[in-house]
């Protein structure tokens, strides 16, 4: 998948405007991208890559987003999921950006498609900056693959250990670079050509201990067909959008857009969507009745879009980010930094899992409801019986987040 080289994708940053189109009423947008999202009612019997399939790849960085994701849209257990990664039904690839996700196997050849630009961008770097010659690379890339073999995953230790002299040290200045040594430049060149995969070692998702195994994955596919994707995923979404998602430059995201059939929802919006959702999108009646979800920080119903206040109604978006700066609110951050409650699409509530508790802590910008104290209930379980923490990211802990843990009890009477 080819990236405009003059192109540079979109700053990521939390100023996006929510407000694209003042003509279309914001709740039933919200409840149609959660309806696209699979999050209006459970498909109870769906499979991980069903889901993933229908709503987008789920980000992964060592944290609880998949599961959670895939329990609140299918009610599906970790056991479950877990046996569609042994499987390969679904596995987590560097995909859009190069950013880890979990992918369906009808999408394994477009993600390592789409993420082939950042090994081959590290590399390049490496040669410019470290002296890293590209037929270094290449060379320990075939020692690699000597090591390997398809059934039995090779911790990185052990691989450096075989491939010898193959593997150079890049001193202090790889060091600074974030680059110690050239095994890793090789290793993100061979996951992107689908030559090796990455397996974790207890078999979950949620940790970032891996070995490796020989693969031979075909990579294919270009700008548009992951826009098809993306816009049956996210749209309506503006070119920002999918420009954030897919790290394209504007020239490309166009391209790709127009090549998909997305046009505007309406005249003069900067909304698109494709052809085969307009008659469906414009007959959407949003739900009459609440029904409460709860779901990681990088889910997709927020990170497919990277515009969290679109999310938010105006007096939740003013709210203090907790255990955040004095003068930070919620809808001034590009990220949320806590789990999200959600209802018909709007964040509702805020919440993270004690550990030493063993319950989920939340604070609620509704009146509490029994849906709402059953969806708690639900996931509290889930978490407690079968993840046992719900950590953010790899380097979340129990300690990392104990004071937004206390912000959240600590949320006045009238919140909770």
């Amino acid at each position: 998948m080819q990236h405009d080289p003059s192109d540079t994708p979109p700053a990521l940053d939390a100023s996006l405007d929510a407000d694209v189109d003042p003509g279309l009423d914001t709740a039933r947008l919200r409840a149609w991208w959660s309806h696209r999202q699979w999050l209006d009612r459970p498909r109870t019997g769906a499979s991980a890559a069903e889901v993933l399939a229908a709503t987008g790849w789920a980000r992964s960085v060592g944290g609880a987003a998949p599961y959670l994701g895939l329990f609140a849209r299918a009610g599906l257990h970790r056991a479950e999921v877990d046996a569609a990664v042994a499987e390969l039904q679904v596995h987590e690839l560097p995909s859009a950006r190069g950013c880890t996700y979990v992918l369906p196997a009808a999408d394994f050849a477009l993600g390592l498609a789409a993420g082939a630009a950042a090994p081959e961008s590290e590399v390049a770097a490496a040669e410019r900056h470290l002296g890293v010659a590209r037929d270094e690379v290449e060379k320990l890339c075939l020692a690699i693959e000597r090591v390997l073999d398809p059934s039995e995953p090779v911790d990185p230790t052990t691989i450096r250990e075989a491939v010898g002299d193959a593997v150079r040290s890049l001193g202090e200045a790889g060091r600074k670079r974030g680059v110690s040594t050239t095994l890793p430049l090789a290793l993100g060149l061979m996951q992107s050509r689908g030559r090796i995969r990455r397996v974790p070692v207890n078999g979950r998702l949620d940790q970032q201990r891996y070995g490796y195994v020989s693969w031979d994955q075909p990579v294919r596919g270009d700008a548009a067909d992951l826009a098809r994707r993306y816009f049956a995923w996210a749209g309506p979404a503006t070119l920002r959008h999918f420009r954030w998602f897919s790290g394209f430059g504007a020239a490309t995201a166009r391209r790709a857009a127009a090549e998909a059939g997305a046009a505007p929802v309406a005249e003069g919006s900067e909304l698109l969507i494709t052809p085969e959702l307009t008659k469906e999108f414009l007959e959407f009646e949003p739900p009459a009745d609440p029904h409460y979800t709860l779901l990681a920080g990088i889910d997709g119903i927020h990170l497919l879009h990277r515009d969290l206040p679109r999310l938010l109604d105006p007096a939740d978006a003013a709210r203090p980010l907790p255990a955040g700066r004095a003068g930070r609110a919620l809808g001034g951050e590009a990220d949320p930094q806590t789990h999200l409650v959600l209802d018909r699409g709007r964040i509702v509530g805020l919440w993270e899992y004690d550990v030493e508790r063993s319950e989920i802590v939340l604070q609620s910008f509704v009146p509490p409801d029994e849906a709402l104290r059953a969806a708690v209930a639900r996931t509290e379980a889930f978490v407690r019986e079968e993840l046992g923490d719900a950590r953010g990211f790899s380097l979340d802990s129990p300690k990392s987040r104990a004071p937004k843990i206390a912000a959240l009890r600590a949320a006045t009477p009238t919140d909770r």
